[in-house]
């Protein structure tokens, strides 16, 4: 299981253990799973969709994230960020 953690100017908007995280990069969307190699990138505008058996967010923002049920992730929809990933810990800095 991935660490993930997403966090803005408001506040931490998630943390807690994930299945699988996408998010929208420069070069196009990729996802992240357990294991997944080391890597810093960019991201752009679009959606950060979460895989997590157990969805918990601070109520206050709750309203961020989507339920898709097409694929049964969350989503939460941003313009711009920047994404480390090592050891199985992902942070996340949206703007």
């Amino acid at each position: 299981m991935l660490l993930l953690e997403i966090v803005s100017p408001e506040g931490h908007l998630f943390k807690g253990g994930v299945t699988s995280v996408t998010v929208p990069g420069v070069d196009g969307e990729f996802q992240m799973l357990n294991n997944h190699a080391s890597i810093v990138s960019i991201l752009t505008e679009g959606n950060i969709k979460i895989a997590v058996p157990d969805f918990k967010t601070n109520t206050e923002f709750s309203a961020k994230f989507e339920k898709s049920d097409k694929d049964q992730k969350f989503l939460l929809p941003i313009t711009s960020g920047t994404l480390e990933l090592k050891d199985n810990r992902i942070i996340i800095l949206v703007g």
